[in-house]
This record gives C-alpha cells, sequence and structure tokens, in this order.
C-alpha cells in the first residue's frame, strides 16, 4: 500500500507540475460548483455561462462593468473523459414554450468559457485571455472524501452509531432487523449481500426525505449511481462488528470489506485526483430556506453537512511549492439560493443565517489563508417585489408564477396566473433558527417557474434575471482579469 500510495504521489507531484506550466503559457481558472440537494447547481452553472459568453453589464463585476471583456466563447472540452455540461440544452429549458427548470445534477460535467478582455491600467495593460474550467457536481460526493483514509471497521462503527440515534432509529429498523440476523463470519451468501446492501441503500434514501435531507451519510454514490448501478462496488452495507474482528475468509466481512475498499479505489480516489483536487476557486450552493422550513433539526443538520463538505475542501493560500505539490482552493463562497422567494428587506438575514451555518468552517479556513464569504443569491430570478394589502397593514410580497400543483393553503395554482405572496420574515437573530422561531411550514415557498422574457423590437431576449449573481462572479474570477 505504501509504495502504490508514493507511486501515486509522484503521479500527482508531475501532474501538478505540467498544469502548472501549461498554467503560465494560457492562464486558466479552474471553477467547482456544487450544492447539497435541491439547491440549483445546474440553474447557477446556465446563468453563469449565459451571462459570460452574453458579455452582459454586470454592475459589480468590475470586467464586465468597466467594459474591458472584448468576447467569451464556449471553448473546447476541457477533458474528453469528463461528460459536457449540457448548457444549450438547459438555456433552451429554461425559455419558451418549457419555461420550466433543468433536471437536477446527478454527475460530474464540465464546461469551458475562454475570456478574451482588456487588462486594466497600471503596469501590466493590453489584450489578455482567461479559460474558466467549469466543474459541475454533485454535494454528495463530497461526503464521500472522507471515506479515502477511514477503515471498513471505523466506518461500519460509525455509521452504525448514527443511526441508532433517536431520529434515525425507525427509518433504520428494518435494516437493522437483518444486520442482527447476519453473522459477519460465516461464508458470504450473495442474495444476503444484496438484500443488506438494498436495505442500507433504502435507509440512505429515506434520510434524504425525513429530517436530514442533505446527504451527511456516505457513500453519496449510493443515491445516485450512474453506470456502476449494480456493480460490486456499490453493493455492500456497514456490519455490527466485534471490537478488533478480523475477517474470515470468504466470509460476509471480508467481502463487505472488499467491496468497500473497491468503492474508496475505483470511486473515491479517482473523484479526488482527476476532479477534486485540480480545483481552483469553489462555490457552494444551499438551500437554506427548506432547511429553515423544515425545522431545527434540519438547520443542525444542514449545519453540519457544510461543516463536512468545508473540511473536504483542500482550501488555503497558495505558495509555489503548495502549487507543484498539492494545489489549494484559494476562494471558497458560500451561497444561499432562491433568495428572489423572499423580499429584499429580508436578504440581509438569510446572509446572516447562512452566515451562522458556516461559521466554524469559516474560522478554519481563513485560518489556512484562504478567502470565504457567504452570500445571497438567485441564479435565475423568477420573481419581482410588491406590496400587498392585509386589514391595515402593508406586507413586502413577492410576485411570481407558481408551478401547476403548487399550493398555499387552499389554493391551488394552475401554472399560468401570477400570484402575490407574502412569504413571511426571517428572524432577525440568526441564533433563533435553532430554538424553533420559525414553525414549520409558516413559511411560504412555493417552487416559480422560470421568468417570462418578452423579446424586444428586434427579436433579441433580454439576458435573464438574477440577484447577486455578479456579486458572485466578482468574488471567484473577478482578480484573475484584472
Amino acid at each position: 500500500m505504501t509504495v502504490t500510495s508514493s507511486f501515486d504521489s509522484a503521479l500527482d507531484m508531475l501532474r501538478n507540475l505540467g498544469a502548472f506550466a501549461a498554467n503560465a503559457v494560457a492562464p486558466r481558472v479552474r471553477l467547482g460548483v456544487t450544492g447539497l440537494s435541491r439547491s440549483g447547481k445546474t440553474v447557477f452553472t446556465t446563468a453563469l455561462v449565459h451571462h459570460l459568453i452574453g458579455v452582459t453589464p454586470m454592475p459589480v463585476f468590475r470586467a464586465s462593468a468597466e467594459g474591458r471583456i472584448r468576447r467569451a466563447i464556449l471553448d473546447d472540452q476541457p477533458d474528453d473523459a469528463v461528460p459536457r455540461f449540457p448548457y444549450e440544452e438547459h438555456l433552451a429549458t429554461l425559455g419558451e414554450p418549457l419555461r420550466r427548470w433543468p433536471e437536477s445534477t446527478t454527475r460530474i460535467a464540465e464546461l469551458r468559457v475562454a475570456i478574451d478582455y482588456e487588462r486594466r491600467a497600471g503596469w501590466r495593460t493590453g489584450p489578455a485571455s482567461l479559460a474558466v474550467d467549469i466543474v459541475d457536481y454533485p454535494g454528495e460526493w463530497l461526503v464521500d472524501l472522507a471515506l479515502i483514509d477511514k477503515s471498513f471497521a471505523e466506518w461500519s462503527r460509525e455509521t452504525l452509531a448514527m443511526s441508532r440515534a433517536e431520529d434515525r432509529a425507525m427509518i433504520a429498523a428494518p435494516w437493522h432487523v437483518a444486520l442482527a440476523a447476519v453473522d459477519p463470519q460465516k461464508p458470504a451468501s450473495e442474495t444476503e449481500i444484496a438484500r443488506l446492501a438494498d436495505l442500507f441503500k433504502a435507509y440512505l434514501s429515506a434520510l434524504r426525505e425525513g429530517p436530514e435531507r442533505v446527504a451527511t451519510t456516505p457513500p453519496g454514490r449510493f443515491l445516485m449511481p450512474g453506470d456502476l448501478a449494480g456493480s460490486p462496488a456499490l453493493t455492500f452495507s456497514p456490519l455490527d462488528l466485534a471490537p478488533g474482528a478480523a475477517p474470515a475468509p470468504r466470509s460476509v466481512h471480508a467481502q463487505m470489506e472488499r467491496r468497500y475498499d473497491a468503492y474508496r479505489t475505483h470511486v473515491v480516489r479517482p473523484f479526488f485526483r482527476d476532479h477534486f483536487a485540480q480545483l481552483d476557486r469553489q462555490i457552494v450552493l444551499v438551500d437554506v430556506l427548506s432547511a429553515l422550513d423544515s425545522g431545527p433539526r434540519a438547520v443542525a443538520e444542514l449545519e453540519e453537512a457544510l461543516d463536512q463538505v468545508l473540511i473536504a475542501f483542500r482550501a488555503g493560500s497558495n505558495t509555489l511549492l503548495s502549487s507543484l505539490v498539492a494545489p489549494r482552493i484559494d476562494k471558497v463562497l458560500f451561497a444561499a439560493t432562491k433568495a428572489d422567494h423572499l423580499h429584499r428587506s429580508d436578504h440581509t438575514r438569510l446572509e446572516a443565517i447562512l452566515r451562522l451555518l458556516v461559521d466554524r468552517a469559516l474560522r478554519r479556513t481563513r485560518g489556512a489563508g484562504a478567502r470565504v464569504e457567504t452570500l445571497a443569491l438567485a441564479s435565475v430570478r423568477a420573481t419581482r417585489e410588491a406590496s400587498v394589502r392585509s386589514g391595515r397593514d402593508t406586507l413586502p410580497a413577492i410576485v411570481g408564477t407558481p408551478e401547476a400543483g403548487e399550493r398555499i393553503g387552499d389554493e391551488l395554482f394552475d401554472g399560468q396566473t401570477e400570484a402575490a405572496i407574502f412569504p413571511g420574515e426571517l428572524p432577525e437573530d440568526p441564533q433563533a433558527v435553532f430554538s424553533g422561531a420559525i414553525t414549520p411550514g409558516a413559511l411560504r415557498f412555493p417552487r416559480f417557474r422560470p421568468p417570462l422574457r418578452i423579446p424586444d423590437a428586434a427579436g433579441r431576449l433580454p439576458p435573464l434575471p438574477h440577484i447577486r449573481l455578479d456579486r458572485a462572479l466578482e468574488f471567484l474570477i473577478g482578480d484573475r482579469l484584472s
């Protein structure tokens, strides 16, 4: 194992050296886009590319505001073995006649945007270029990085302990019953192994629909197997093992451990080596509003998930040596999505809640020299703001077209009719989200259809509206376009 690790390290160093030399000749920045469940990764990536290649005027994105971006085009795919992000398909889905949101991210995808720009006045002036390689991947894969250095026995012990917690024991009951009937040291039966694996996957799936709502329990790929579905590397389960127990040959323990190791070798390590370890910048999209609407337990789970996410990042400031040996992510942006579901008077409170949720991670990462920021955004704004009268009160409202089947109280929406909605108010004190200050279901966040864009006299569609996407772009790549 030591020889293999040393060989891999040598290959990584050679790969990093090659990337460093290539970047000196043709500058590029590799931007990771991820997020926890239902956070809007696909929409963010689509909107980002849309505004870059459209050279949309964006006030906070200085290279755009100053008119220094000459053009931006979709360039050749950076990695031929990775699926291309289907930008054109997703953009068409957002527009007429469909006007619906694209499908969620279930696998890694890439896209390269080549930007020609003018350097700002100073000792460096004149034309320059930057390749922005966008790597879009499911946030569920991040939790797997904790498995790289964890043995099967350690993972089994930790996973079972969490599954026996009060809020999970009932969900895990069918799996626990099956585990209790298995002797880990007896000869393995493929039928028995498959049954345990299926019950474990059902437990993970139920967590996603229950109080956890975000994937904090690995393996993350079990919930989105892709072309690995049914393979031994995705057919295993934790076992209730005696302390220090060694697996008997060809036993259930031996088979489960072998498959767990195969998962780490063929799924987790390649993702880390080929994609994750090559990132320069990272944005993590977070659906804070759904957690708030589900109650304090869901908020606490979200806080733990975000902490695990940032632990997974190799974040910090880069030196010449680190760039050659182990490149670091030097900027991380956490963004609370769906800001258009709130009136702007609540956006500051939404940012404050997100900042609280990532506070531990923020302090730890800043201590390593990385820049970490938070903001509230809407990659594609589906609503506009208004005021509504309720008795003698005037309430801040949002106006949009709820999707067909969405319901608020007794009102069922048809997907065609606009509605003015008072979504509720977030607490002024962010700490209140852990104490039940928001009653589950008290906030009103129907799913809105994408905005209707009306062509101008020349038949040109206006750019997709957004909230603070320009601020996100400035933080993530603005310094590389100076």
